[in-house]
C-alpha cells in the first residue's frame, strides 16, 4: 500500500473569478507554489448529545459546519507569493512609471554611499516617485556607467531631486556626475500597497495534489486572513499565509490531479532573500545595528453560519492590521525617545537575493510607524533592545509636490517586487 510522501506533494495556486466558482482544470493562470509546509484542511464543528440517560453514555454526536483552514510557508522570495501579498493588501501590484529622458540630470555623493540625482525638468514626485521605492536608471557615460541598472533605495523625493542609497552598500556608492548625458529613470517590477478606495477581492482555488496516490484535494473559495514576514540577521527570510476557506473537493485516479499537468505554470526560480542583503531605514536613515525585523498583516477576516447549509456564505473582510517588531542593539536612546514621546517615524526595508547592483529584491515600506515599547535585554553579550510597532494609514501622502510628507505613500503599507 502507498503512503503518501512530503517530496511527492505538489502544491497549486489558482485565483478564481468569483467567489462561488471554482477555478476550472485548465486555468491557463494556475501555477505550482514553492513552500516549506501547507496545512491547509478540511475542519468541521461538531456537536454532541446533552441528553441524561440512565445508561450513563453518549447517545449521539453530529457533523456541522465547514470550513477550509490552514497556512502555507515559505521561504521569502521576489515573485513567489505575490497573489497572496496583493491579495491582502486588497489591492494588484501596477507598474508605477518610465519618465522620459533627461539631459541635464546630474549626480552627486553626498554621504557614501548615498547621494542625489538633480534635474530641474523633472517631474519624479508627480510621476509616482515615493521614498521607499527602488529606482534605476540608464544612459550615464563613462566615469558613471556603475550607475546604470543600479538598485537606489529612495529616501527622499521631490519633483526635481531624488535622494537614494544603493542596496548593495558602501562597497557600490554611487558615482557623481555632471548633467549632459541622457538619462531615463524607472521603477522596476511592480508595486502594491493598502488602498483608500477602490479595494479588491481575491478568491483563490488551492490544490494538494498527493501525486504517489493519484489523490488530490481542492479547497476553494478561500481568501488569505493573515501574512507574516520574518527577517533575521542570519538565515533565510520567511513568509506565512494564514488561510480560511469554503470549500473542498477531492479527486482521485484518473481525475487526478485536478489542475491539468502540462498547463500548469512553473514554480517562480528567484533566489531566497536574506537579511544580510539589503538595507533598513528608520526616518530616512540606515540602520546598521539591527539584528531581526518582523512584522504582521491581518485582514481580520469572519464567517457566520446559517440554518439549512454545512458551508458558511462568505467570508467577511475587517481592517488591514499591520503589526511588528525590530530587535536592535542598545547603542543609544533613539529608539527609546521614539516610544517615550510617542514619536511617528517611517521605516523603509529593501532586501535582495544577492550582492549584484541590479539583483532581484522585495522592498517594504511603512511610512507612518507608532513604536510600542522598547525593552532591552541582559546578560554576558551585546545588549538587545525589542521594538514593536504598529504601522497606521499615512493620512497626509499623495502625489503633490512640495512637503516631504506628501513624498511618501497614502497607505499603512506598500510592497514593490521587482520580478513582476
Amino acid at each position: 500500500m502507498a503512503i503518501a510522501s512530503g517530496v511527492a506533494k505538489k502544491l497549486v495556486l489558482c485565483a478564481q473569478s468569483a467567489q462561488g466558482t471554482i477555478a476550472v482544470t485548465t486555468d491557463a493562470t494556475a501555477q505550482y507554489l514553492r513552500r516549506v509546509s501547507s496545512t491547509l484542511d478540511l475542519t468541521k464543528e461538531t456537536y454532541q448529545s446533552n441528553e441524561i440517560n440512565s445508561n450513563f453514555q453518549i447517545t449521539d454526536m453530529r457533523h456541522g459546519v465547514q470550513s477550509v483552514d490552514g497556512s502555507i510557508s515559505g521561504e521569502l522570495s521576489p515573485g513567489t507569493y505575490k497573489l497572496f501579498q496583493a491579495a491582502i493588501l486588497k489591492r494588484d501590484f501596477t507598474t508605477v512609471t518610465t519618465l522620459t529622458a533627461l539631459t541635464d540630470c546630474a549626480a552627486a555623493l553626498t554621504t557614501t554611499p548615498a547621494g542625489t540625482f538633480t534635474s530641474a525638468t523633472a517631474t519624479f514626485l508627480q510621476s509616482g516617485i515615493k521614498i521607499g521605492m527602488i529606482i534605476r536608471c540608464t544612459g550615464w557615460l563613462t566615469t558613471a556607467v556603475n550607475n546604470n541598472d543600479h538598485n537606489f533605495l529612495v529616501t527622499n523625493v521631490t519633483d526635481t531631486v531624488l535622494t537614494v542609497t544603493p542596496l548593495d552598500g558602501a562597497s557600490n556608492p554611487l558615482v557623481a556626475k555632471i548633467a549632459g548625458d541622457s538619462i531615463v529613470f524607472s521603477i522596476p517590477g511592480k508595486v502594491t500597497f493598502v488602498p483608500d478606495t477602490g479595494h479588491t477581492e481575491k478568491w483563490f482555488t488551492i490544490e494538494h495534489n498527493y501525486s504517489d496516490l493519484d489523490l488530490s484535494e481542492v479547497f476553494w473559495d478561500c481568501k488569505v486572513n493573515t501574512a507574516s514576514f520574518k527577517l533575521p540577521a542570519s538565515g533565510m527570510a520567511t513568509t506565512d499565509y494564514g488561510i480560511m476557506g469554503l470549500n473542498n473537493t477531492d479527486v482521485s485516479g484518473a481525475s487526478a490531479p485536478y489542475f491539468t499537468t502540462g498547463t500548469v505554470l512553473a514554480a517562480s526560480t528567484t533566489g531566497s532573500l536574506a537579511g544580510v542583503n539589503g538595507v533598513l531605514l528608520v526616518e530616512g536613515t540606515p540602520i546598521a545595528l539591527l539584528t531581526g525585523l518582523d512584522f504582521d498583516i491581518s485582514a481580520g477576516l469572519s464567517s457566520e453560519a446559517v440554518v439549512g447549509s454545512n458551508v458558511k456564505p462568505f467570508l467577511f473582510d475587517g481592517k488591514v492590521a499591520v503589526k511588528g517588531n525590530m530587535s536592535v542593539f542598545f547603542a543609544d536612546s533613539a529608539f527609546k525617545n521614539y516610544f517615550k514621546n510617542e514619536t511617528e517615524i517611517s521605516i523603509v526595508g529593501a532586501f535582495t537575493t544577492s550582492n549584484a547592483k541590479d539583483s532581484p529584491f522585495l522592498a517594504f515600506s511603512f511610512p507612518r510607524v507608532k513604536v510600542g515599547g522598547s525593552s532591552k535585554d541582559d546578560g554576558e553579550k551585546g545588549l538587545v533592545q525589542t521594538v514593536p510597532f504598529t504601522a497606521l494609514l499615512n493620512s497626509t501622502g499623495g502625489p503633490a509636490t512640495g512637503a516631504t510628507a506628501t513624498s511618501k505613500f497614502k497607505t499603512t503599507m506598500a510592497i514593490q517586487d521587482s520580478t513582476i
